[in-house]
């Protein structure tokens, strides 16, 4: 027996130790978290290992306090490792004797598919149908983060720890979380099925700083499974959503009928009651008649027709295409006479223009008489005179030059004449040829002639 044996037996019989030759942890189970390997009391052996295989750390604590933090590798238990012998020297520990402390392995890998659910109805108010309760389920993934906090504030002295000891904490906080996020994001409840990944994004980002700093967990995914409304509120969205399927009421009812027709034709005996079968088709006659002619009412009489101008057209124009009121329609018409505005309605064998739909025409205002000519404003014409040029005058000096040479050559043109034309033949020009020559004047007053005087008498 060597020297070595002897010592290593000596530190057996006196210490009641063993020798550890290798620590390590292999876990076969999918949710320990923590374990704590035997090695209180225990002697590490010089030149033994420390194997912490990757998804591990390995936690080092020496009489109560933690000392250091191992990652993934493996590590020789040796004074002759630097390292390795300073670690074991500032805990004060010699290596082949009894160590008082205990060794922790923690599993740094995702525990993926945590279940989490609402436990109670979270109450949120939508601006479509008002309060309401909902339920949400999902699952959630996550991780040790940083062994050391987690050590400290979640292990304690347990030798195990497996995610059920924890979950029911985490899925509380959660849902505490879940239910602030939703009512911040103020989304409708129909539009919340297309939100699912936000919210869960949100939330994890939202939570997962105060998992890591509180828990030394991270959050690394969260997710929306479904998010229900009471069985009461479920069965009204499905008979609003029934009702838009409908469509045409009338087409609705005529199927109905046409469909119980054919039943009670097909029903065994169906000639057996020649009565019954007359009633039945009568009846049916009249229901299929009615909604027809669109005349099916309901008990307590049939639903007002709609007040005037409410009733809303199908719209195409230079906005698009619309459906609107016939008061919108004319406004517009009105702000652009000159585009093209055609209207639908159902029924209608295809589009028409503005102006033969009277409900629509007859609101239209009239277009703006043109405004006279400002006062001052002159018109004018192009002139050629005697000189055969051309020049562009106003009315009133053409109607000078025609009065100074009545018999010169004076033709004038503007748009839309044919040709050139005389001057004196343009209203224009004759209207102020005649403003411009002045009237005959007053006749002279009679003067009285005195009587010749009487003859001179020669006597």
């Amino acid at each position: 027996m060597g020297i070595w044996d002897t010592i290593k037996n000596t530190a057996v019989e006196h210490g009641k130790a063993q020798f550890l030759d290798v620590i390590e942890w292999t876990d076969d189970s999918r949710d320990t978290i923590v374990y704590r390997f035997p090695v209180f009391n225990k002697a590490i052996q010089d030149g033994g290992k420390l194997v912490v295989r990757e998804g591990q750390a390995a936690v080092f604590v020496n009489e109560g306090t933690l000392s250091d933090v191992f990652a993934p590798g493996t590590y020789e238990l040796s004074t002759r490792t630097k390292a390795i012998a300073s670690f074991f020297e500032s805990i004060k520990y010699a290596l082949n004797y009894p160590y008082k402390g205990d060794v922790y392995f923690v599993n740094t890998r995702q525990f993926t598919d945590q279940k989490w659910g609402t436990p109670n109805p979270i109450m949120m108010h939508d601006k479509e149908i008002g309060p309401v309760r909902i339920r949400a389920f999902g699952n959630y993934a996550y991780k040790v983060s940083d062994p050391a906090t987690f050590l400290r504030e979640i292990v304690g002295t347990a030798g195990t720890l497996t995610t059920a000891e924890i979950n029911g904490q985490l899925k509380r906080k959660l849902v505490s979380g879940f239910a602030d996020t939703l009512g911040e994001a103020e989304i409708p409840v129909l539009r919340l099925a297309a939100s699912y990944m936000d919210l869960g994004d949100a939330l994890r980002e939202r939570i997962s700083r105060w998992f890591e700093s509180s828990y030394g967990i991270a959050l690394t995914d969260f997710v929306i499974e479904n998010i229900s409304l009471p069985p009461e509120v479920e069965k009204m969205l499905d008979k609003r959503s029934s009702m838009g399927l409908l469509g045409d009421m009338n087409q609705y009812t005529q199927f109905q009928a046409a469909e119980a027709i054919g039943k009670m034709a097909d029903r065994p005996g169906g000639g057996s009651n020649p009565f019954m079968d007359a009633g039945m088709g009568l009846a049916m006659g009249n229901v299929v008649g009615a909604a027809v002619s669109g005349g099916f009412s309901a008990p307590g009489g049939a639903a007002p027709p709609p007040p005037p101008g409410t009733a809303r057209l199908h719209y195409n124009g230079p906005g698009g295409q619309a459906q609107l009121p016939a008061e919108e329609i004319a406004r517009r018409i009105a702000q652009d006479r000159d585009a093209a505005h055609h209207l639908w309605m159902p029924g209608w064998p295809g589009w028409k223009p503005w102006t033969e739909v009277p409900e629509v025409a007859r609101l239209v205002p009239p277009p703006a008489a043109a405004p006279p000519p400002p006062p001052g404003g002159e018109v004018t014409l192009h002139y050629s005179g005697a000189s055969g040029g051309q020049e562009e005058l106003s009315v009133a000096e053409i109607a000078r030059r025609v009065a100074a040479d009545p018999g010169g050559r004076h033709l004038v043109w503007k748009a839309g004449m044919s040709g050139w034309t005389p001057a004196a033949e343009v209203p224009e020009v004759a209207q102020a040829m005649a403003a411009a020559t002045p009237p005959p004047p007053p006749p002279l007053p009679a003067v009285d002639v005195p009587p010749p005087p009487p003859p001179v008498s020669e006597e």
